[in-house]
C-alpha cells in the first residue's frame, strides 16, 4: 500500500517559486499502527515550518515494492529528489546522484560512522548515505537451554548463561536441544527474505566473505566452501535445523518460531529483541561462534539514502542535514530498535538507559568494526538476488557447495565487469 503524506506528484516548482521536494521512503512498520508514515510526516512538517518556500512530499512504500517503485520513477524520467531504499550503486554508476559533499554540511558529512560512510562510496566518492543500520547476534532461548542442561536454571533471565566461542560448542548445544525434543534446535533461514544476510553471517564466522581483500568477489573461496560443507553435513545433515529445509525458511518465519518457544537458537537483528520480549521469551544474545574460536568481524547491514540530480541540490541538502540531526536519527532508530549511523546518534543511544537500551548496546558495540555487503558494487543487487534464489541448494542432502558457489562467483564477476 502506498502511503502519501502531502499529496501525489513529481518534483515541482510551485507558485511563488515554491520548491516541492519529492521523497520516497520505505516502511519499517509491520502494521498500520507503527508505520513509518508518522515519522516522515512529523519530519516534513517540522522542516517546512522553518523553511518558507519549501514543501516536502513523501510517499512511503512497503519494502517489497519501494526499490521497484523508485526504479520505475527513474525509468519514467520522474526520479524523486530523495530516496530511502536498499541500494544506491547502480544509480551512482549511471551518474544520476549528487555526491554527499555536494549536499551535506561538513558537520553532517563527518558525522557518519566510518565503515558505513565507506560502504556508501563508489570509486572512493560517497553517493550513498546510510539511513539506519543493524548488526547480527546469535539469540538463544534460555528456558530451552536450561531444560536441555546446557545452562543452569539459575541463569535463566540473566542473558549471560552461555558464552560459546566455536562451532563445535554450537553443535554440542544443538544436539542437546534435539535430545530434549526441541522442535528446531537451530533455525537456518536461507529462504528468499534475507538469505544474503544469513549467508554472510556464516561466511564471516568461517573466515571468508563475499569479497577478498582487494574487494573482488570471492564467493567460492576455500573458506566459504568449507563453511557451507559444515552447514550441510553437521547442522542440516545432523537433523539440527528446521522446521522446513533452510532454502524454504524465511527470516520472519524463523523469528516467529523463536517467539513461540519452538526454536533453540538463531541469528537475529535488534527487532527480535522486542518481538521476543512481547511474547515473554527469556533469551540471551552472543556473537555467532567462529570456526576456530578466533574473533571475526560481525556482519553489518545498512539501508541507504540518495539524492537524485533534479536541480534541487540546495533544498535536498538542507533536508538531509535536518534528517541526520541526532534528535531525528534516534527518534527513528529508537522506534524500530535499529542502530544509528552517525557518531552523534551512536553516542545518544549509548547513553540511554533501561533494559531495552542495554540489550541494544550489545549490537551497537559491534557496529563500528562490522563488515557490510559490497553495496558499492553496481552488481550487488543482481548478486544478492542470485544468492537468495540458489544458496539453499548448497545445504540440501547431496548439495554441492563448491559447484554452486563457483557458479555464483562466476556470475558475480561477470556482472561486476558488465
Amino acid at each position: 500500500m502506498t502511503l502519501t503524506l502531502t499529496g501525489c506528484g513529481t518534483v515541482s516548482l510551485g507558485g511563488n517559486n515554491e520548491v516541492t521536494l519529492h521523497v520516497v521512503a520505505a516502511d519499517y512498520g509491520d502494521n498500520p499502527a507503527n508505520s513509518s508514515t508518522k515519522y516522515w510526516k512529523d519530519l516534513a512538517d517540522r522542516f517546512e515550518k522553518d523553511r518558507p518556500g519549501v514543501k516536502v512530499e513523501v510517499n512511503v512504500y512497503s519494502w517489497t515494492e519501494v526499490d521497484a517503485k523508485v526504479a520505475e520513477l527513474v525509468k519514467a524520467g520522474k526520479a524523486p529528489d530523495v530516496a530511502q531504499i536498499g541500494a544506491y550503486a547502480d544509480y551512482a554508476a549511471a551518474d544520476k546522484l549528487y555526491t554527499t559533499d555536494e549536499l551535506l554540511s561538513v558537520t553532517t558529512e563527518a558525522d557518519f560512522l566510518a565503515p558505513l560512510a565507506d560502504a556508501g562510496k563508489v570509486k572512493r566518492v560517497q553517493y550513498g548515505m546510510p539511513f539506519v543500520a543493524s548488526t547480527r547476534l546469535l539469540f538463544y532461548n534460555e528456558k530451552l537451554f536450561a531444560d536441555a542442561g546446557i545452562i543452569p536454571a539459575s541463569a535463566v533471565g540473566t542473558g549471560k548463561g552461555w558464552q560459546p566461542k566455536t562451532w563445535a560448542e554450537l553443535e554440542s548445544a544443538a544436539k542437546k536441544l534435539k535430545a530434549a525434543k526441541v522442535p528446531t534446535p537451530f533455525a537456518l533461514p536461507l529462504g528468499r527474505e534475507e538469505a544474503q544476510a544469513e549467508t554472510m553471517n556464516w561466511l564471516l564466522a568461517g573466515g571468508g566473505g563475499y569479497t577478498d581483500n582487494e574487494e573482488s568477489y570471492a564467493l567460492d573461496s576455500p573458506e566459504n566452501i568449507k563453511t557451507f560443507e559444515y552447514l550441510r553435513d553437521t547442522l542440516v545433515g545432523g537433523g539440527l535445523t528446521g522446521p522446513v529445509e533452510p532454502g524454504k525458511l524465511d527470516r520472519q518465519a524463523a523469528f516467529d518460531g523463536f517467539t513461540r518457544g519452538e526454536v533453540g537458537m538463531l541469528n537475529g537483528h535488534p527487532t527480535l529483541i522486542k518481538q521476543a520480549a512481547e511474547k515473554g521469551v527469556k533469551f540471551g544474545m552472543v556473537p555467532l561462534p567462529t570456526v576456530d574460536g578466533s574473533e571475526k568481524p560481525a556482519m553489518g547491514v545498512a539501508d541507504w539514502v540518495m539524492a537524485f540530480k533534479n536541480g534541487h541540490r540546495k533544498e535536498s541538502g538542507e533536508f538531509l542535514d535536518f534528517l541526520y540531526s541526532a534528535k531525528n536519527q534516534t527518534a527513528f532508530t529508537g522506534q524500530y530498535d535499529l542502530l544509528p549511523v552517525t557518531t552523534s546518534g551512536y553516542r545518544s543511544t549509548d547513553a540511554a538507559t533501561g533494559a531495552g537500551a542495554t540489550q541494544l548496546k550489545t549490537f551497537l558495540q559491534a557496529l563500528p568494526t562490522s563488515r557490510l555487503y559490497p553495496v558499492g558494487k553496481k552488481s550487488w543487487a543482481s548478486v544478492s538476488e542470485n544468492i537468495k534464489q540458489n544458496i539453499g541448494k548448497t545445504v540440501q542432502p547431496g548439495g554441492q557447495p563448491a559447484k554452486t558457489l563457483e557458479e555464483m562467483d562466476r556470475s558475480a564477476r561477470a556482472a561486476d565487469d558488465h
